[in-house]
């Protein structure tokens, strides 16, 4: 064989040697680029979404409160009143029934039913607490029997712009009875079955 032949031949032969090199290097990369890029989405995406639906959960019982907790809690002029552990002050609806509540829908929306965070505690109270299943299956925390509210237009602990109201709402004693709205309500509490005289008539909102 002559030596132009033999050149010509290992010519060949490296550049066969090359072009195969360079196909087993990209079919690597390729594989690997494939191979990493799900584990990539699954770690960054997961996590976003369960966020976004605990925030969404939360977001949808903004008309509702809880507490694990009813104190009993002296307020000027008014006696000695039931709070949540917070020191909101809890309210009685005159026409609720014992362990059933009336209030519902948009009524819950500015009387908020009071839910049961846990085992509820009490501190100064006189009455048995209890809790009583509403229609959505939420427990609500009683006093008495009787379901616990807090009033969307209490701005701050303390508040009791809620008394009256409607001639309906009424604060709670810590024995679970309404408090009569009167100049003597802090020694007259109204019955346990409902509003007191001197509230029926009360004006409305």
């Amino acid at each position: 064989m002559s030596r132009h032949r033999i050149a010509l031949a290992l010519a060949a032969g490296a550049a066969s040697t090359l072009l195969l090199a360079a196909c087993g290097s990209s079919a690597g990369s390729s594989a690997d680029t494939s191979g990493a890029a799900p584990a990539a989405g699954v770690g960054s995406t997961a996590p976003a979404g369960g966020g976004t639906t605990a925030a969404a959960g939360n977001g949808g019982s903004g008309d509702m409160v809880s507490t694990n907790m009813l104190m009993a809690k002296q307020m000027s002029g008014m006696g000695t009143v039931v709070t949540d552990a917070k020191g909101w002050t809890l309210y009685r609806y005159a026409k609720d029934q014992v362990n059933m509540s009336m209030c519902t829908d948009s009524c819950a929306q500015t009387w908020m039913p009071v839910m049961a965070d846990g085992s509820v505690q009490g501190m100064g109270v006189q009455a048995k607490i209890g809790t009583v299943a509403r229609n959505d299956g939420m427990k609500q925390v009683t006093l008495a029997g009787w379901p616990l509210y807090r009033y969307m237009g209490d701005t701050k602990a303390g508040d009791m712009n809620g008394q009256g109201k409607n001639g309906a709402w009424s604060l709670v004693t810590p024995a679970g009875k309404m408090m009569a709205m009167s100049d003597g309500a802090s020694s007259s509490p109204a019955n346990g079955s409902g509003a007191s005289p001197s509230m029926s008539g009360m004006p409305g909102m």
